[in-house]
């Protein structure tokens, strides 16, 4: 399932449709529930159009876990669609390019980043082998 959401109002004209991925619902757990490429590395800038664009069956991520090394400064928690959204860097050496998104209630999402700098050409494959039933 590709899943898009179009620019938010507020958003400069030259912004693109978010470029997510996320593995067909199953009943069995999978290694990674979607693939996510964002436009940069700025969390604050990235984030609110990620969450905005996941199933509400999901329900309300309230934390967001992401590799230290990668991701711009960002504070501990920050508001996205009035709700608060506890951030926390990691440096873990098993998960160095994923966000993990809990949601309290509902789960926990694992989604693969793909570099931002990353060409279309690069991208497409990592994209689509992430989410192959042999990942």
């Amino acid at each position: 399932m590709i899943t898009t959401a179009p620019p938010s109002p507020l958003s400069p004209p030259t912004r693109s449709l978010l470029r997510l991925r996320l593995a067909p619902h199953s009943a069995l757990r999978r290694r990674l529930d979607g693939v996510w490429w964002p436009r940069s590395y700025d969390l604050l800038a990235e984030l609110p159009q990620l969450l905005a664009a996941l199933p509400r069956a999901w329900g309300h991520i309230a934390g967001v876990t992401v590799n230290g090394a990668a991701w711009s400064a960002a504070p501990g928690r920050m508001l996205v669609a009035n709700q608060v959204v506890r951030l926390r860097k990691t440096v873990a050496a098993h998960a160095p390019d994923t966000v993990v998104l809990l949601a309290p209630g509902h789960g926990r999402w694992d989604l693969l980043v793909v570099p931002p700098d990353t060409t279309q050409e690069a991208a497409e494959p990592i994209m689509t082998a992430a989410l192959s039933d042999r990942a």
